[in-house]
């Protein structure tokens, strides 16, 4: 038996599509429905993600048992009152969104048993969204991370002995992914740095390379800066909410600047062999470099 029925998804973009692929492929007996506007249903359908589709919130969620919310993250605080109210009462709601504390506090004013909301945040993505850019494998590998409606890093009381909590477990095992917990404080102050940052320092980068370099830089840059603007290319509107909701940005974006500044100094002294090293230890951290 699948751990779930039938799944809705709300927002057949990026994520709500990969997810959609990656269950599809794991569960192909489980009955999909999607919630979007009409021309990315009828390009969900055509790539199979979906089986069936609406634009009627109520409609998409009727009869599922697992709820799957990947929508921009102050459009899921605004809509999760409409959404807990469309859910049948026994379905598991989830969330995909990037910052967790605004959207697990509204869960919190909008849920009661036997209603139920798992905060997540699958870590994984690309600089492109969209339907057409939906990949099965999206979550291969990738950290996936729980949060209780509560916002705490556990469920605790009747929320830690719901059997809908293991079952979405067992499907984030099958898709590839590795659950951890976070309450949503902590969840946001690190994404602050691990995520929020890195995309606005890409933007910065490229806005002080067109112009110091301007056009120059499209025939004379190597693959180097490339890669260091990859994140450049992420849309303003997927960004657009994280920042307003990730409380530990300002703080990331100070200490970044604090750390430039330092560098800065040290160019007429020499003295950045330190940063250099710990930035090399870091890199080969997360490159898995022996």
């Amino acid at each position: 038996m699948p751990p779930f029925r039938r799944v809705a998804i709300l927002g057949c973009g990026l994520i709500g599509g990969s997810f959609a692929l990656a269950l599809r492929r794991a569960f192909p007996e489980i009955a999909i429905n999607g919630w979007d506007r009409d021309e990315v249903l009828a390009r969900a359908r055509e790539r199979a993600a979906i089986d069936d589709g609406s634009t009627d919130l109520g409609a998409a969620c009727r009869e599922a048992d697992l709820v799957y919310v990947a929508l921009p993250v102050e459009v899921i605080v605004h809509r999760l009152p409409e959404i807990a109210a469309a859910a049948p009462a026994q379905a598991l709601v989830t969330d995909a969104a990037s910052t967790k504390t605004a959207v697990c506090e509204r869960a919190r004013l909008s849920f009661f048993p036997p209603r139920l909301f798992l905060g997540g945040h699958p870590i994984a993505g690309r600089e492109r969204g969209g339907i057409d850019h939906a990949d099965p494998d999206l979550f291969r590998n990738a950290t996936y991370v729980l949060i209780g409606q509560s916002g705490e890093r556990e469920p605790s009381g009747e929320e830690a002995e719901d059997a809908r909590i293991p079952r979405f477990i067992d499907v984030i095992h099958e898709i590839g992914a590795q659950p951890t917990w976070l309450d949503a404080a902590a969840h946001d102050r690190l994404f602050a740095f691990l995520s929020h940052l890195p995309q606005l320092a890409s933007i910065a980068l490229a806005e002080t390379v067109l112009e110091g370099a301007g056009d120059a830089a499209a025939t004379l840059a190597g693959p180097g800066l490339a890669d260091s603007l990859r994140l450049a290319g992420s849309p303003y509107e997927l960004w657009e909410g994280i920042c307003r909701t990730s409380p530990a940005l300002d703080d990331a974006l100070a200490r970044l600047i604090a750390t430039l500044e330092r560098i800065r100094s040290g160019l007429a002294t020499g003295a950045l062999g330190d940063d250099f090293a710990r930035a090399a230890r870091l890199y080969t951290i997360l490159r898995h470099i022996e």
